[in-house]
């Protein structure tokens, strides 16, 4: 994917102002990227995982993860929109509580934001591009938006409660509950090579937390290609259709 198309993608993203009103504090900074070169882990990501699961031992050695304060952020937004915290954990809480038993390992791609994930608490979607019909689009949902997902081993179609917050594109629901389960049509394989990360913020995690957090991201993600191309857009109540993606090179 071109350098342009990468930009013009972000460009086209959109929260509804409906999520905002739910949480006006809530940002998200949207990564795309192009020329990864697909390959089986090499030990980096390994590393990167291990990482992450000392650093959440040690925050867990402090407070309990229900109280760490971007997982608890994350549990009242869940309740604003009729979701129950303890049933469907966000991606943070639940990497957070699983990774004194160890992550889990899926590929290499998803291996790195995991981590990163864990690392900078912040909850983020890693998403295969190509396969988006449109841009992203995060909005209440109607319940008419179909999500793909799986049960004992099949493929089923599932829809959203209405109200809830997911992310979608032309064709569906891509992640449930903010930011809780992913759809299958859209999830990172072993062969990806142009990928979409989603970072999701609430308060009180900073704007420049949150760019740290893609800029750790982004360097892990260099190291899979030597003409890595990205672009990133930070959305908010104030920048959602008018800021423009800013495209790095290598």
């Amino acid at each position: 994917m071109a350098e342009l198309d990468l930009q013009e993608f972000l460009d086209q993203a959109h929260v509804e102002p409906a999520v905002f009103e739910l949480r006006p504090d809530y940002r998200t900074l949207l990564l795309a990227v192009d020329g990864i070169a697909p390959g089986p882990d090499d030990g980096a990501s390994e590393k990167l995982m291990l990482r992450a699961e000392a650093a959440a031992a040690k925050l867990l050695d402090d407070s309990p993860v229900e109280e760490l304060a971007h997982i608890a952020a994350w549990r009242e937004a869940y309740r604003a929109f009729g979701a129950k915290p303890k049933r469907t954990r966000n991606s943070l809480e639940a990497l957070t509580r699983r990774a004194g038993l160890g992550l889990p390992r899926v590929n290499r791609l998803t291996d790195i934001y995991n981590a990163i994930s864990v690392l900078h608490q912040v909850p983020i979607g890693g998403e295969d591009l190509p396969r988006y019909a449109g841009s992203p689009m995060l909005l209440r949902a109607t319940g008419t938006e179909p999500f793909d997902t799986a049960a004992d081993g099949e493929t089923v179609i599932e829809y959203p409660e209405v109200g809830e917050v997911v992310w979608c594109d032309k064709t569906g629901v891509t992640c449930r509950r903010w930011n809780w389960r992913q759809a299958r049509r859209t999830q990172l394989t072993p062969h990806t090579t142009t990928a979409l990360f989603i970072l999701d913020a609430l308060a009180p995690m900073t704007d420049d937390a949150l760019s740290a957090a893609a800029d750790d991201l982004l360097a892990q993600l260099r190291k899979l290609g030597s003409e890595l191309q990205a672009a990133t857009r930070l959305l908010t109540p104030e920048t959602t259709t008018t800021t423009p993606a800013t495209v790095t090179n290598p």
